[in-house]
């Protein structure tokens, strides 16, 4: 556990993640570093313009709480943490694990930062993983999967888009192959878990200064259905209708604009250029 005096730590809560855990989070994070006297300054509702004197950023919220920091400060060097206070929490599960807030204290307090990947799609900093078509329709439905809150709400979209979703048109670009052809999912990861519990991308390293890109060709009805809790665990990386590679830059062509989501936000394009950001974070993890 630190020493008082080597830590001053902002702690930037959102105070709109998960349903009001973040901020649950922050207070409790306040009553342990004064307990153990460990400086810090709580930021719930505007966070700073700059980090100076600070030896440590907290941010408490989900993916998409990390990805509005990184875009806000993209030259960021001080170390990161991230406190489990999201509706998915997938980026933080991928480093911490099953960890409760007080394991997770402990690590923040001991672990050295260590670097850390991020990817960026159309000048946009994400961390976990993108999703271009399918997810996109999914995370319109974002008000359902904060309601029901995590893997559950996330699991009820998903399949009300299985029966009504057809799949687009994709030219995908990458340094070895050109493909053109429908695909149901075109996914583009950096790590391995979305939606609060899917392993889409079970084999993806967060160190490996690669992208997972994963398509999905299109599919019957009963065949979504059944093979939904396949890719739910992670066991359909080597399925005949699964094209899967590991990619450092790739750019995606849609026949038409369409939406997709960047951690959890929502954007819409016809073009997504994506690249891969070797070791861009520090993370104490």
């Amino acid at each position: 556990m630190a020493e008082p005096g080597l830590f001053k730590v902002a702690i930037l809560v959102n105070n709109l993640s998960g349903k009001g855990s973040a901020i649950k989070i922050g207070n409790w994070l306040v009553l342990q570093l004064t307990e153990i006297r460990i400086e810090y300054e709580l930021f719930a509702f505007n966070w700073p313009e700059n980090y100076d004197g600070f030896s440590d950023i907290w941010l408490v919220g989900g993916d998409g709480t990390l990805n509005y920091f990184l875009n806000k400060n993209r030259n960021i060097t001080l170390p990161l943490f991230l406190f489990k206070g999201g509706t998915g929490n997938d980026f933080a599960w991928k480093l911490y694990g099953d960890s409760t807030p007080e394991q997770q204290l402990k690590i923040a307090l001991s672990a050295p930062p260590r670097k850390v990947d991020a990817a960026l799609c159309n000048d946009q900093i994400y961390v976990n993983s993108s999703g271009i078509g399918f997810d996109g329709e999914v995370l319109k439905s974002i008000g359902m999967i904060r309601w029901l809150g995590g893997h559950l709400g996330y699991l009820t979209v998903v399949i009300r888009k299985i029966f009504s979703f057809k799949e687009h048109t994709f030219t995908i670009r990458t340094r070895e192959k050109i493909l053109q052809d429908r695909f149901l999912l075109v996914i583009v990861n950096n790590s391995s878990r979305t939606g609060g519990g899917f392993m889409v991308t079970p084999r993806a390293s967060v160190t490996d200064g690669k992208l997972d890109l994963l398509l999905c060709k299109p599919l019957s009805l009963l065949k979504r259905l059944r093979y939904l809790p396949v890719i739910e665990k992670g066991k359909h990386l080597d399925l005949p209708f699964i094209l899967y590679s590991q990619e450092e830059s790739i750019r995606i062509e849609a026949n038409e604009e369409i939406f997709a989501q960047l951690d959890g936000e929502l954007i819409r394009s016809k073009v997504f250029d994506i690249r891969i950001l070797p070791g861009k974070l520090w993370i104490r993890y």
